[in-house]
C-alpha cells in the first residue's frame, strides 16, 4: 500500500510540473520580443502619409490567425476615430480638411493583441 501510494505521489509531482505550454516565444500571452517602430509623416497639400518602419514582419496573409513573434500589422486612428487595420508599411490620408490633426500608430498581432508599441503624432494641413 505504501509502494502505491509513493507511486501516485510521484505521478502527480510529474504531472504538475508538466503544466500547459504557450505558444513558442511568449510569456503569459505577451511576445517574447517587443518589436521596434519609427514612424515618417509626409504632409503634402492636404494628405498625410504615414510611412512606419519596423522590425516586426507585415503580414497581411496571417491578418486576424494565430499569433506569431514579430509579426503582425498596424493599427492608425486619425483624430481619435475609428480603428483603420493597415496591412502594409504605409497608409496615405486624402482630402484632410486644413487645420490641426492627430495620428496615433500601434503595433499589433496578427490576432489584434497589441504589442504595446504606439506613438501619436500633431501635424497640420494648410
Amino acid at each position: 500500500m505504501r509502494f502505491l501510494c509513493m507511486l501516485l505521489a510521484c505521478c502527480l509531482m510529474l504531472t504538475a510540473c508538466g503544466g500547459a505550454k504557450t505558444t513558442s516565444g511568449s510569456r503569459n500571452g505577451h511576445a517574447a520580443h517587443q518589436p521596434k517602430m519609427d514612424v515618417k509623416l509626409d504632409v503634402e497639400g492636404n494628405q498625410v502619409t504615414v510611412n512606419v518602419i519596423t522590425d516586426m514582419t507585415i503580414s497581411p496573409e496571417h491578418y486576424g490567425m494565430a499569433r506569431h513573434d514579430m509579426e503582425g500589422h498596424i493599427h492608425m486612428y486619425l483624430d481619435n476615430g475609428d480603428k483603420i487595420a493597415v496591412k502594409e508599411a504605409h497608409k496615405t490620408f486624402p482630402d484632410l480638411p486644413p487645420g490641426k490633426h492627430t495620428i496615433k500608430v500601434s503595433l499589433h498581432n496578427n490576432d489584434h493583441t497589441p504589442y504595446d508599441v504606439t506613438k501619436t503624432f500633431d501635424f497640420e494641413i494648410k
